[in-house]
């Protein structure tokens, strides 16, 4: 017993010898590898530095070879130490010069000599220790190099650092004070993630039901002298605001903040009042734009109708129109600031499209809403009339309100198309797969089935009588009849109308293509057409009506034919009337009386001589500069559209509107250069163009001038 005990002591001895002799071999390793790292950190500073102002990172990856641990991890720690030991000296020099480790950090990294961590660690070192101010030109290293976060050595080992050092900033930021840097991180976080990042992603469509609108008085604060303070404040507008207006307007805040209380009955009945009330004080309190030479609604139409064009608009238009227009992501709330705010633009059309979001939402299907929240038939019909109101309004809101009407439409739509993909589980967005060019030329070529001789297609044809065109549908066309030209004067392929019929056909009282048919029609099937008529009507429906009863008069019976041979007989010299009874003779000289007015043509009781002369033609009455100033304040504001039919360009109608500042100067000159240019620049084009563009008011006075200009030239003559 005592000899076991004894050689199982022995045997422990030995077994905590062991142990301790390891534990020695350790530490001694261990002072051995610290000793060489902390020998290794003033040559590694050295060779940092000399990196840096060579932009260089070969003598750091020589460096890094000459090191002798064992693994590659202990070679990188003193290196990773390295560099954030030299980023904290230079902290508080020249911003540039941190942005300069950063970027020889990322070098390094794909050289494989530091963690791949380093440059995001070296930035949150950076951010935990700099003031806000600091932090806002730091950051910009990291939105330029946004492109090198996304590669692969970066992506995944990164991207949890740089959404908390994200975070971590916007935690520091105020929203309201640091608007434009918070805006700036979130830009970068929605560059830098793909669009299937489910941190990014409202995956369940909630609410920010934080976002709480505070307004109004207490109830028992508010009294009629606060009525009375509103309504003074709104003395300029044509609008009357009390305190019951202003409760409404900013109530409908709530729905928007939380649009699943629209499905309420009681709060829909709200919604649908306030509504009201706000839309038609909206379409009863109408904004004036206040642009150079845009006073009222036709000028921003004939701008936007010239706005198509994005490309024409040059940078003075654009950064003018930037600098016109301000946008507040929160107004405030304040009794006093309402009628200030219905004056203001830029307030109306946030507000009316608040209302077209709430709209589209309560309509669209979304995966995670509830199977309660829907509407009503009521509800649906109420959307389906007030949405078109909305879109109204926002056109006849200054400046380029159908320009903004039609992007925010757009917009929407693209809005629907992101709501689907949520619903189908936000897939990836992959790009299409290149077919491998090998797998083509593997494939054998389709085989080509063998082509009848052309000689023995036509041989065959013309033995059968037939033609061959060498495609189906034009030989089968050209075999149609055995004589195509017969075929072609058939009755079956007459497809005019009749005259009398087609004038008598319904058409309305000015019809210009119904007249220009009928012109064609007169001109094939009748010689009226061609015949001279001394008093030329100005209008075609006149003459083509005078045209009918002619073509009635030449169908009437032949009775009063003969009597009409009677009566040149008569004439002649026959003394055939000398027999006839006094009740013939009577019908006779009535039937002679009468009879020019039932032809209608006034050149039968002229002379025959005056049948012969050919028509004379008017000089065209042209253009001057005295036409132009009297009628072009009648133009007005679309003068663009006029430009436009003439025949100028959208870059020579932008100068005209930079040189003068006023429409009708600039109207007065292009006008001028038109009449310079153009020889068709006449009295009559003038007044055609400008009824085609319903500008009655000028082309009332273009006619005005006409008249006028040919009874002096007709008087001159009468002078003489």
């Amino acid at each position: 017993m005592s000899t076991a005990v004894q050689e199982g002591c022995k045997a422990s001895a030995k077994l905590v010898n062991y142990f301790a002799l390891q534990t020695a071999f350790e530490v001694k390793a261990g002072n051995r590898k610290f000793s060489q790292q902390t020998d290794n950190k003033p040559k590694l500073q050295k060779f940092l530095e000399q990196a840096i102002e060579r932009n260089s990172v070969e003598q750091l990856v020589e460096a890094y070879n000459s090191f002798g641990a064992n693994s590659d991890t202990d070679k990188r720690m003193p290196m990773d130490h390295a560099f954030r030991v030299l980023l904290l000296r230079r902290l508080e020099g020249d911003v540039q010069l941190i942005g300069d480790i950063v970027r020889l950090s990322v070098a390094a990294t794909r050289a494989e000599i530091v963690s791949n961590t380093i440059p995001v660690v070296l930035l949150i070192d950076t951010f935990d220790v700099v003031t806000l101010d600091k932090c806002q030109q730091i950051f910009q290293f990291v939105e330029e190099l946004v492109e090198v976060w996304k590669e692969e050595i970066f992506f995944a080992s990164c991207k949890n650092n740089i959404l908390r050092m994200c975070n971590d900033l916007l935690r520091r930021l105020s929203r309201t004070q640091n608007t434009v840097f918070c805006g700036r991180i979130l830009l970068f976080l929605s560059k830098f993630f793909p669009f299937s990042e489910r941190s990014g992603l409202n995956i369940v469509s909630e609410f920010n039901l934080d976002n709480y609108t505070e307004y109004g008085l207490d109830s028992k604060d508010h009294d009629d002298n606060d009525n009375k303070e509103l309504e003074d404040t709104a003395e300029d507008i044509p609008l009357k605001i009390d305190y019951d207006l202003y409760c409404k307007f900013w109530s409908l805040q709530e729905f928007f903040r939380n649009p699943n209380q629209c499905y309420s009955k009681a709060q829909w009945k709200m919604f649908q009042m306030h509504t009201e009330n706000i839309l038609q004080s909206f379409a009863s309190f109408k904004l004036e734009d206040v642009r150079p030479g845009g006073g009222n609604d036709n000028a921003s139409e004939s701008d936007q109708g010239m706005e198509v064009d994005d490309e024409a608009v040059d940078s003075a238009a654009i950064s003018a129109v930037n600098k016109a227009n301000h946008f507040f992501a929160k107004f405030l709330t304040n009794p006093k600031l309402l009628a200030l705010q219905l004056s203001d633009s830029n307030f109306r059309r946030a507000i009316l499209v608040q209302f077209l979001i709430l709209f589209q939402y309560l309509q669209v299907s979304v995966k995670f809403k509830s199977d309660a929240y829907t509407l009503t038939t009521e509800q649906a019909d109420f959307i389906k009339d007030t949405e078109p109101r909305v879109y109204k309004l926002l056109e006849e809101t200054p400046p380029y309100g159908r320009r903004f009407a039609r992007t925010v439409s757009h917009m929407l739509v693209r809005e629907e198309m992101w709501n689907n993909w949520k619903n189908e589980g936000c897939k990836e967005f992959k790009k299409p797969e290149e077919p491998d060019a090998g797998d083509e030329e593997l494939k054998p070529p389709p085989t080509k089935r063998p082509r009848r001789p052309l000689g023995d297609s036509l041989r065959d044809a013309a033995r059968n009588g037939k033609f061959f065109l060498g495609n189906d549908n034009l030989t089968r066309l050209w075999n149609y009849s055995p004589d195509n030209l017969q075929a072609c004067k058939s009755e079956q392929r007459n497809f005019l109308p009749l005259l009398e019929t087609y004038l008598e056909s319904p058409h309305g009282k000015v019809d210009p293509a119904f007249e220009w048919r009928a012109l064609r029609l007169l001109a094939r099937q009748t010689p009226h057409f061609f015949t001279s008529v001394s008093q030329p009507s100005s209008k075609i429906s006149d003459y083509l009506e005078q045209v009918r009863k002619r073509l009635i008069r030449d169908k009437e019976p032949k009775t009063l034919t003969a009597a009409s041979n009677h009566t040149a007989e008569q004439n002649n010299g026959l003394a055939a009337n000398s027999t006839l009874p006094e009740s013939e003779q009577e019908a006779t000289m009535a039937l002679q009386e009468t009879e020019p007015e039932q032809g209608l043509e006034v050149e039968d009781t002229e002379p025959v001589e005056d049948t012969d002369e050919a028509p004379t033609h008017e000089k065209p009455l042209m253009v001057t500069r005295e036409h132009i100033d009297e009628v072009a304040p009648l133009i007005g504001e679309p003068w663009m559209k006029v430009g436009k039919k003439i025949g100028f360009k959208n870059d020579e109608l932008l100068y005209f509107e930079m040189e003068h500042h006023t429409a009708t100067v600039a109207c007065v000159q292009m006008l001028t250069n038109w009449i310079s240019d153009d020889d068709d620049a006449t009295l009559d084009n003038w007044a055609y163009m400008l009824e085609g563009l319903e500008m009655h008011k000028a082309a009332d006075a273009v006619k005005a001038i006409i008249e006028r200009e040919k009874s002096g030239s007709a008087a001159e003559p009468a002078q003489a």
